[in-house]
């Protein structure tokens, strides 16, 4: 194997290390003796794989003292953050992610209302009445992609090729999660509602109130996963 991907494959799985918890924010790392004993790599592979980490602040190098893994708030890269917050393990990041996804979305909602067709509204209106069904009949994978694909038009309705660009690193982790919240029942009341709010704006053509709109399902969001996911866990 050639030594950049074996960099790249002591590098991830020392983050998955520090992903599952065995590795705490401020924790020192295995010393590099032990570390390149464990994967059975040299000295430079492993300082090089520190080093990747040591990029994205992972981890910080202290000289003579070894290295320590940085808290996830001061993760400078998109990867690894998206990773954490796939795995379950950081609350901060998973509300993180939803205060991002307010920022995108309730622009994208006042963009759509201003330039949506019918189509897009019929579509709307098709994945809201999929919601509906899905929640009546506790069918919990029908609920989900109902409630993805309705936020997908809403991207799409915006013609701007830049917002789905911008929106699917963050969108993949979030389907992800949909799952998770979209279990509790109350859950799928509130957002049912919510959504119902959003359609009805963006079909007004009001861009205002469109962004308004999602920002109240997007408030719903957050405290639901605070209350019905993150408070439960612990």
């Amino acid at each position: 194997m050639a030594r950049k991907s074996l960099v790249s494959v002591v590098a991830d799985a020392l983050l998955d290390r520090i992903v599952r918890g065995e590795f705490e924010a401020d924790a020192a790392l295995p010393t590099a003796a032990e570390l390149s004993e464990e994967y059975e790599v040299s000295r430079m592979t492993l300082r090089e794989a520190l080093a990747t980490l040591q990029s994205q602040n992972v981890v910080r190098v202290v000289a003579g003292r070894g290295a320590y893994v940085t808290p996830v708030s001061q993760w400078t890269d998109m990867a690894p953050v998206l990773r954490m917050s796939s795995n379950g393990a950081a609350d901060e990041a998973s509300v993180h992610l939803v205060e991002v996804r307010r920022m995108i979305e309730t622009g994208a909602a006042a963009l759509a209302a201003t330039r949506c067709t019918e189509a897009d509204l019929a579509l709307l209106e098709g994945h809201l009445e999929e919601m509906r069904r899905g929640n009546q009949n506790a069918d919990l994978d029908l609920f989900v992609s109902a409630d993805i694909a309705f936020h997908d038009v809403i991207l799409r309705a915006t013609g701007n090729v830049f917002v789905g660009l911008l929106f699917d690193p963050i969108a993949r982790v979030m389907r992800d999660k949909r799952r998770e919240t979209s279990a509790v029942p109350e859950i799928q009341v509130h957002a049912i509602a919510e959504h119902e709010g959003v359609l009805a704006a963006i079909r007004s053509g009001d861009g205002e109130r469109a962004r308004l709109a999602m920002d109240s399902h997007m408030v719903q969001t957050l405290n639901d996963l605070r209350q019905f996911v993150l408070d439960s866990a612990r």
